[in-house]
C-alpha cells in the first residue's frame, strides 16, 4: 500500500519532534532564544548558535531552540528577510518553525534569552517561580563590549535592519559560546 503525502508528512513531523525531544534530553545545556513572534530575531539566534556549536563539535552537548512570546506566527517559517540574511552568512533557517513560549520552557531550558527588554519582562511575567526566573536573561548581556543592550526588531524595516540584527546576534552568540564552554567545561 502506497502512503499518501499527508501520512508521510505527519510521520516526518512526529519523527522530527521525537528526535528533537531525544536530543534535548541528552544535552548537557539547553538554550531557548526568544523574541516576539519567533520569525525574525530568535530564529536568527537559533541558527547562528547552532552553526557555532557545529563548528565547535558541541551539537550533542547543547540543545538550541527558539520561541516567541506571542502566537502571531505559530507554525510559520522564519521571515524571508531573516532567511536571506542568514543564508548570505552561511546559516540555513529553513527547518525552523515559529512556536510560542510555554510555561514548561522555564523548567526545560537552562537559558531563556530574550532579544529585548519588552520580551524579557513578558517572560518574567509568565514564569512565576523565582528559582526559574534566574534563567531568563537578555541575550545581549553576552556581548558586553557592544553598547546595544537589546536586539532591535527589524520586522518593519528594510534589509539593513536584518543585517544589523545578524551582526548583534553573531557577537552575542560568540560570547554565549565562550561562557558556556567555561561554565560547563566543554
Amino acid at each position: 500500500m502506497i502512503e499518501s503525502k499527508i501520512v508521510k508528512v505527519i510521520r516526518a513531523l512526529f519523527g522530527s519532534r521525537q528526535r528533537s525531544d531525544e536530543a534535548k534530553a541528552k544535552a548537557m545545556v539547553r538554550i531557548l532564544f526568544v523574541c516576539m513572534g519567533n520569525i525574525c530575531r530568535s530564529p536568527l539566534a537559533e541558527g547562528v548558535f547552532r552553526r557555532m556549536l557545529e563548528g565547535a563539535g558541541l551539537t550533542d552537548a547543547v540543545y538550541v531552540d527558539s520561541a516567541g512570546t506571542h502566537s502571531y506566527h505559530v507554525g510559520a517559517p522564519p521571515d524571508s528577510r531573516s532567511q536571506a540574511t542568514a543564508l548570505r552568512r552561511g546559516v540555513d533557517l529553513r527547518g525552523i518553525r515559529a512556536r510560542q513560549v510555554t510555561v514548561a520552557d522555564f523548567a526545560e531550558f537552562d537559558y531563556v534569552l530574550a532579544m529585548d527588554r519588552d520580551n524579557f519582562e513578558h517572560l518574567l511575567g509568565l514564569c512565576r517561580q523565582p528559582e526559574l526566573q534566574r534563567r531568563v536573561q537578555l541575550f545581549m548581556d553576552y556581548a558586553p563590549d557592544l553598547p546595544e543592550r537589546e536586539v532591535p526588531d527589524p520586522y518593519y524595516g528594510g534589509p539593513s535592519g536584518f543585517e544589523r540584527v545578524m551582526d548583534l546576534v553573531e557577537e552575542a552568540a560568540q560570547g554565549l559560546l565562550v561562557r558556556i564552554r567555561e561554565r560547563y567545561r566543554i
